[in-house]
């Protein structure tokens, strides 16, 4: 008639394990080291950086397209900001 659950006891042996473990800076660079291996396992669309996130704020000086985006967008504030002192 044991009424307490033994998946706390679980749960707070593998915690207090993995920090005695990760406590060591060694342990943690294999890990991180680890990790990277995974992650290079994944598929491609888990793996790698979105093409949007690699590019915001370093736009491409041959990019027109993105360039005309940026202009229009600085210039929207810029417009805001003078109509809203004209009035």
């Amino acid at each position: 008639m044991n009424s307490r659950p033994k998946n706390s006891y679980i749960l707070a042996g593998v915690g207090i394990t993995s920090v005695l473990l990760l406590a060591n800076k060694g342990n943690r660079s294999r890990l991180q080291t680890l990790t990277a291996k995974i992650k290079n396992y994944l598929p491609y669309k888990y793996n790698k950086q979105d093409e949007t996130m690699m590019k915001t704020g370093h736009p491409h000086p041959q990019d027109t397209g993105d360039n005309n985006m940026v202009s229009e967008g600085a210039l929207y504030s810029v417009n805001y900001f003078n109509e809203k002192e004209q009035q």
